[in-house]
């Protein structure tokens, strides 16, 4: 849910207009931004001069209020933050939202054999990276084996006909690797429906393209090995999403060993440094966010293993003797061209 290798290319400002009628206004390239989930949100649409941007903003600004409010694990009220705090044996309802989170985030633990997994919230507190106060050493075996048991994506229950989920005790959610991309989803969704279908929508460096630039052209992003001069970038044309699981931040070095915050829930450990990043792109930001997640975790080897057999386009920047060096799915290079 933080910093991504994805980044907006070369973006015209005003530049030649399309008219679907010769009374048609131009078409120009309007800009918002701000701030939410400790990083950037940036909107660029494609609409006329008279594009209502304060009404546009409010319903960008809203539909983040509510994924905060749903999903966040600093705010204490937040319903995700409700259900980690309910008893044992409880069934919780779910704001829709949460719930469609949620359900994906199970989904994909059970396809990807546990290296994506939602109930990693105690491991990932454990080692530093939640809400709680940071450390800089690793913890013991004995704390990594009393988190291991609240941990557990086969311990939840979901009951869908009344949109609930069962709280088996001390089970604690972290949706950091898929909220942020939902956000992104549902932001794109919002300006659609509010009639503009030319769009890029950026959260931290996850991203949704639909539609064209003001000048005709497709929307371009560039996917780079964390600014590395041995791996230049790669400009992809986009029109879906993208995101990227990488360890340029949010790390830590204990006796020697470097620990990035992507957490294995199946050891309990942080992932090998070999990986340097994982870009997937996808039609929906948070399936590829949640993926770029759990490819990370598998490994370049059988993570690129699992892409190709499930035809993901995606690009793994491993750290060998030479450098950084891609890693591209057959589905991935094709959108070079």
């Amino acid at each position: 849910m933080f910093s991504s290798a994805a980044a907006l290319l070369s973006t015209p400002s005003v530049q030649g207009a399309r008219l679907s009628a010769s009374f048609a206004q131009p078409r120009l390239m309007h800009r918002l931004a701000g701030q939410t989930m400790g990083t950037q949100w940036e909107v660029r649409l494609v609409g006329a001069p008279s594009a209502p941007l304060a009404l546009l903003r409010e319903r960008i600004e809203a539909a983040l209020d509510l994924v905060v409010a749903q999903m966040s694990n600093w705010d204490a009220a937040s319903d995700l933050s409700r259900f980690n705090a309910a008893p044992a044996g409880q069934w919780c309802e779910l704001p829709a939202e949460l719930f469609e989170v949620v359900c994906h985030g199970l989904d994909l633990a059970r396809r990807s054999g546990g290296s994506y997994d939602p109930s990693v919230g105690t491991l990932v507190a454990l080692w530093g990276f939640g809400p709680a106060q940071r450390r800089n050493v690793a913890p013991t075996d004995d704390e990594i084996a009393q988190a291991m048991a609240r941990t557990g994506w086969h311990r939840l229950q979901i009951d869908a006909a009344r949109r609930r989920l069962y709280q088996p005790g001390g089970v604690a959610l972290d949706l950091s690797g898929i909220a942020k991309g939902y956000a992104v989803d549902l932001i794109s969704r919002e300006l659609a429906a509010a009639g503009f279908g030319d769009t890029l929508v950026e959260i931290g460096g996850e991203l949704t393209a639909r539609g064209m630039r003001s000048d005709g052209q497709p929307w371009r992003v560039a996917v780079d090995a964390l600014c590395s001069a041995d791996a230049p970038a790669l400009s992809v044309k986009l029109h879906g999403a993208i995101a990227t699981s990488g360890d340029a931040f949010h790390a830590f070095v204990s006796d020697g060993q470097r620990h990035s915050h992507t957490i294995d829930p199946r050891s309990g450990r942080t992932v090998s440094d070999t990986l340097a990043s994982v870009t997937v792109v996808h039609e929906h930001c948070m399936h590829a966010d949640a993926l770029a997640t759990a490819l990370t975790v598998l490994g370049a080897d059988e993570g690129y293993q699992y892409a190709c057999r499930h035809g993901l386009a995606a690009a793994f920047v491993r750290r060998g003797q030479a450098g950084h060096e891609y890693l591209l799915t057959d589905a991935f290079a094709a959108l070079l061209a």
